[in-house]
């Protein structure tokens, strides 16, 4: 076979890497630059493959497409092959063809990664062979690639999902589904929606799906997981007189490295999958203690003259936004804005009216953003840099108030991705402390 591949980020050069290793002829093809170490990877193993273009007489003979999730389908390049009806399927089907080993696939709106993360750090504290991947990390393909996993522990976005035809999570988990990249889904959330119920569609009565049964679109559409035997809604609430509780599993609350309400709905989903997994009561009670969250979640980065700084970079969404205010008591400077991706701020009304006493913009137009609030809040900036808006942010708030950079947008107008737009922030704030204190 002829495999070509579409982008060559690391969904894409590991989907290279497993059809290497596969024998196959391959072809790897982005529109953009490659990073320096995905050139040397490719390079090492003489897998050929061009950037800052795509050529169509390279990628025409091919007998099997695996398109990266970052690119659209109806990009000028896909509906061009699909026109020659190349099979084109996603890195995530393509790693699955290639595995026996159990997957737990995790998707929602909000709280994925925590989620995927917990869940794996609960596997691998009870002495599983397990592999953490997916849409963070690894992508799938290349740990398949690498071989030698029992279980793989996989984040998967709506994107990913979009091109599965047999892919089949033996545990699937759906936290949640709120407006999100409806930019790529025609502006309509139907079309998401469905995107999203996609992790059941090929389950059999021997998989599990766990789903937040209090999630309102997810209540609503349950016409999508109607043929899956094997379901287990979640609902709450799962604190009482300080003991967590989740089906025949409890552990004092406070003991839980993660907080707030929208964790307690994460560490449940991920405690339910590892009680169907035949993992003790002991080992889930001291991984939920034990469990170090990804950067960029609800991050604390300082305090400085009784203000704390926040980093919720990862909240790109609307929802998103709404648990980190909810995550915060004292009065909040909220850092919002950045690419929009139409969103709807209304469900921000009440926590914005409830907790902020000054918004800072930081987008290179936040026209939208001051628009909707200005009758809200009284006091908006607008700002075009972490740094200007980090400082603009502590010269508004008094002792005892919170800054929370929690977006509701997404980065990529200033900053390269969610993680460059975090660590950007908490440079700033460092810079903030130096200029304090010198």
């Amino acid at each position: 076979m002829k495999i070509v591949i579409l982008g060559g980020g690391e969904s894409g050069v590991g989907s290279a890497v497993l059809a290497h290793s596969l024998g196959h002829d391959v072809f790897l093809s982005d529109g953009g630059m490659l990073r320096d170490d995905y050139k040397h990877t490719l390079e090492s193993l003489g897998i050929p493959f061009e950037e800052g273009g795509h050529q169509f007489e390279n990628l025409a003979d091919a007998t099997l497409i695996v398109k990266s999730p970052g690119i659209a389908d109806n990009a000028a390049i896909v509906k061009k092959l699909n026109e020659l009806e190349i099979p084109t399927i996603s890195e995530i089907e393509f790693g699955y063809r290639h595995t026996d080993a159990k997957i737990i696939a995790i998707t929602g709106s909000n709280g994925k990664t925590t989620t995927t993360s917990l869940v794996y750090h609960i596997l691998n504290q009870a002495g599983f062979n397990v592999a953490l991947g997916g849409n963070i990390g690894k992508s799938f393909a290349a740990l398949v690639a690498e071989g030698g996993y029992d279980y793989y522990v996989l984040e998967i976005s709506s994107f990913q999902l979009d091109g599965i035809q047999d892919f089949r999570p033996d545990i699937a988990i759906l936290l949640n589904i709120t407006p999100d990249h409806l930019d790529r889904y025609d502006y309509k959330f139907e079309n998401y929606i469905a995107s999203k119920f996609r992790i059941t569609e090929n389950q059999t009565n021997k998989d599990l799906m766990i789903y937040w049964a209090e999630d309102p679109v997810i209540a609503s559409n349950s016409q999508f997981f109607n043929n899956i035997t094997k379901k287990k809604g979640i609902k709450g609430p799962f604190v009482k007189d300080g003991i967590f509780s989740i089906g025949d599993f409890a552990c004092q609350a406070d003991n839980i490295s993660i907080k707030g309400p929208h964790n307690e709905i994460n560490a449940a989903c991920a405690v339910t999958a590892a009680l169907d997994l035949g993992i003790t009561d002991e080992v889930i009670a001291n991984a939920l203690a034990t469990f170090v969250n990804m950067p960029h979640r609800l991050e604390y980065v300082a305090t400085i003259g009784g203000v704390s700084f926040i980093n919720d970079s990862k909240a790109t969404n609307v929802d998103a936004a709404w648990y980190g205010l909810s995550a915060v008591n004292n009065p909040v400077i909220w850092i919002v804005g950045g690419t929009d991706k139409g969103n709807d701020y209304t469900p921000l009304t009440e926590q914005v009216k409830n907790k902020v006493k000054a918004i800072v913009c930081m987008g290179a137009d936040n026209s939208k953003i001051i628009d909707f609030f200005s009758n809200i809040v009284e006091t908006i900036k607008d700002t075009h840099s972490a740094e200007e808006a980090v400082d603009i942010a502590f010269s508004l708030a008094n002792q005892g108030d919170t800054v929370l950079l929690s977006p509701a947008c997404a980065s990529f107008d200033l900053f390269n991705n969610y993680e460059h737009r975090g660590e950007t922030f908490k440079k700033a704030v460092k810079n903030l402390i130096i200029k304090i204190e010198s």
